[in-house]
């Protein structure tokens, strides 16, 4: 409450505004010229077309039509549609169930490796952080290509090396319902540099005297770890937690790239923006793809909502009175 007060002491209102003195209103309008190439990208871009999603949601848009037949209102009919359509749900599923297995991966996997590249005992960190974030600048689509052509059931050399070492039946990879979701994951295990960039940063923010007073008291490593790393770089691993949920529930250029958006093998892939991508481009029904996003937003709005209702019980804010 306190901070919000701040703010509204120090933005003026259309009263302050007119009574402001010349050189203050100057500097006013000279800051809003300044920030207006921002305000016109964010209108045109973001909230005009967030509201017209809305408004298509009660229409029948269809591209199919033609952009001059007259727009009819059909009420809550493609919500209807969206709530009885077994697609949707199984799609949804399909999204969080990849999601609970990739997440941990996502966050802990990025957290040893910083863990390991902050340790002072390891020569060469420089070298090795640089080798780890590499690959996080390499465009995504091709990175999938140069992965799908090592996980090749039938010519990569991932599985001519399994076999050569006595593997008799090698894994099917994306081609295999069972090993279709490790492919992604393996896939994905390769730009996590970035991550693992932000977490060596929130570790090399700790105080080094917090150590120092663990190593006093007579902490152990996991004890240390525990009780003076964990809660410091808490608030990195909320934004990574956050930033991971949000990307995965809009999962969709891996499956898009490897499986043509097919939902090979046996539908395993068909995630929910493949159907709402599918749905807009394919079919161009742009009324039921709009309610299918607002479905998408609303799921991820609730989902953030109770992370953050959450996160007092276990970010720890240095800043804040306890």
């Amino acid at each position: 409450m306190e901070q919000i007060t701040q703010i509204r002491e120090v933005l003026p209102s259309w009263r302050s505004l007119r009574n402001m003195q010349p050189r203050a209103k100057r500097d006013f309008k000279l800051g809003m010229l300044f920030i207006s190439p921002w305000l016109i990208g964010f209108l045109a871009f973001t909230l005009i077309p967030m509201v017209a999603t809305f408004i298509f949601t009660f229409l029948n848009l269809r591209i199919t039509d033609g952009l001059l037949n007259p727009l009819t209102f059909v009420g809550l009919q493609n919500y209807k549609l969206m709530f009885s359509d077994p697609q949707t749900w199984t799609s949804l599923w399909i999204t969080v169930k990849f999601g609970l297995m990739a997440l941990p991966i996502g966050i802990f996997m990025p957290l040893l490796l910083a863990l390991l590249m902050n340790n002072p005992a390891l020569k060469g960190q420089n070298f090795f952080r640089s080798m780890f974030y590499m690959p996080y600048i390499i465009p995504f689509v091709a990175a999938i290509f140069l992965w799908g052509g090592m996980l090749n059931p039938e010519t990569g050399w991932i599985n001519r090396a399994l076999t050569s070492m006595g593997v008799q039946n090698p894994p099917g990879w994306g081609n295999d319902v069972f090993w279709v979701y490790p492919t992604y994951i393996i896939m994905g295990i390769w730009g996590i540099g970035n991550a693992m960039l932000i977490m060596l940063a929130g570790l090399q923010g700790v105080p080094t005297e917090l150590y120092d007073a663990a190593e006093v008291d007579g902490a152990g490593g996991w004890a240390t770890f525990w009780n003076v790393t964990f809660p410091m770089i808490s608030p990195v691993i909320f934004y990574n937690l956050v930033l991971s949920i949000v990307g995965l529930f809009q999962f969709f250029l891996l499956p898009l790239v490897v499986n043509s958006g097919t939902g090979r093998p046996g539908g395993a892939t068909l995630f929910y923006n493949v159907i709402l991508y599918k749905t807009f481009f394919t079919y161009q029904n742009m009324s039921y793809g709009a309610t299918l996003a607002w479905l998408l937003f609303a799921v991820i709005l609730v989902v953030t909502v109770v992370l953050f209702a959450t996160a007092k019980y276990w970010v720890y804010y240095a800043s804040e009175s306890r």
